[in-house]
Order: structure tokens, then sequence, then C-alpha cells
């Protein structure tokens, strides 16, 4: 036909793509735009979900933490307080003279606090720091703490002890503790409610807002650890928390007393 235009047989009318000719570069700027957005949807949807998990462990972990003192606890072979507050050892020296336990461990005592020291604070218990309480100068964090309770039952034959530490310190400690010691030695929690520390409004309390996302945060991490670690005196986490005198020393010199 004149004026038609003249297509051989093998070529197509308009365009066409085949297996074997080249993606137009248009759409391989298409294909890679779309690829980057899936991809930063992706990242987002994985961000939103981790912050969502954060969150709601935080309430969880907020939840987990006592309001109140208990009035009483079990009778237990012993008990462990964990230094931080005065009211702590008060607690605990209370908790020895009413026959909870047979004797207590103070850990983690500063190396210039001395016995008399302790009495001086606590004045009407003189026969009890005298005959009846352990100090331990050597742990320097809740690893340490956890570490000397557990040579400290060892040693004297203990299976059970009530734990006294802050109400908000608790969970972090008993992460420790079950990770230290075996199935069969039993830890009961006598929580220690700080006086002007409300845990059911802080968030309406920046101090206390503060100090419970920063334990939850030492809580994730410690919880973490203990997933990965076999014993905590092989804690090279240890040491990096480690305060004044570095942990590895501590539990080098443990390790030597009892070989």
């Amino acid at each position: 036909m004149v004026g038609a235009l003249a297509l051989k047989p093998w070529e197509p009318l308009g365009w066409s793509w085949s297996a074997a000719s080249p993606v137009p570069f248009r759409m391989r700027e298409v294909r890679k735009a779309s690829r980057g957005r899936l991809l930063l949807r992706l990242v987002a949807g994985l961000g939103l979900l981790g912050a969502l998990a954060l969150a709601g462990g935080f309430f969880a972990f907020v939840t987990t933490i006592e309001r109140a003192e208990r009035p009483a606890i079990g009778r237990t072979d012993a008990i462990v307080v964990l230094t931080g507050g005065a009211q702590r050892i008060g607690d605990a020296i209370d908790l020895l003279a009413n026959g909870n336990g047979r004797r207590l461990l103070i850990s983690g005592v500063n190396e210039r606090t001395s016995r008399e020291e302790i009495a001086r604070l606590n004045p009407n218990q003189q026969h009890w720091i005298d005959c009846c309480i352990d100090l331990d100068y050597r742990a320097r964090n809740t690893i340490g703490n956890a570490i000397e309770t557990r040579r400290w039952m060892r040693r004297h034959g203990f299976t059970s002890i009530a734990v006294v530490t802050s109400n908000y310190h608790m969970p972090r400690t008993l992460v420790e503790l079950h990770h230290a010691l075996d199935e069969g030695e039993t830890v009961v929690p006598y929580p220690v409610v700080s006086d002007g520390f409300d845990i059911s409004r802080w968030w309406a309390d920046p101090a206390a807002a503060r100090l419970v996302g920063a334990e939850y945060v030492k809580f994730l991490v410690a919880w973490l650890r203990t997933q990965v670690e076999s014993d905590p005196e092989q804690s090279h986490f240890a040491v990096l928390v480690g305060r004044r005198k570095p942990v590895k020393i501590v539990a080098e010199r443990l390790m030597r007393e009892t070989n």
C-alpha cells in the first residue's frame, strides 16, 4: 500500500518487551524506588513493633514493683540485704531479730563502713550485730552481690534466703540471684519501699520516672546477659559495670579462696 509503513514480519507494532530486550531506564528506576519504599516501610514497622514491645515491657515491669512493704515473710535459713539505703539495713536487722533467719549478710558494704558504724546507726540491735551479722566488702554491683550471696550460703549450708533491697531494685536482684543459685536454693523477696518514692505516681514525678526507666534498662540488660552467660563469676560484663575496685579483681580473689 502506497504511503503505509511497511513492517517486517518479525517486527512488533508499537512498543513491546520481551525477556531478551533490556528494561527501559525509567522502569528500572521505578522498581528501585518501590523496593526502597518497601524497605523503609519494613524498617519503620519493625521499629514501631520494637518500640511497642519496649513500652509494653516497661509497663509490665512497673506493675511488678511492690507498692507497699510486706508485713511479714516466711521463715528462711538466712537473710541477705543489699546496701544502697539505710532503711534496708534496719529492716533486715529487724527481720533477723524477729526470727525470720538465723544469720544476716550485709552485701556491698563500703570499705570505710565498720561494724561499729552500723551499730551506731542501729543502737537497739547491738546484740544481733555482734552475734549474727556478716559484712561483705567485696561486692560492687548487683552481679557481685549475687556472687557473694552464693558463696556465703554455701559456706554456711543455707538453702533458703530472704533478700532485702529497694522495691524498684528487686526485679533485677532476683534475676541475678536466680542465675547464680542452684534450682533447689530458694529466694524470698522482701522489697523495701523508700520514703518519698511513690511508684504508683511515677509518671507525675520526673525523678521517679528517670529512676524507674534506668532500672528497667538495667533489668533488660541483666536478663539478656543471664541468657548467654553460664556463670556470673565468669562475667566479662561485671568488669565493665564495676565501680571503684574492679569486679574482676574481686572475682579472681574469690575463686582462689575456693580452690
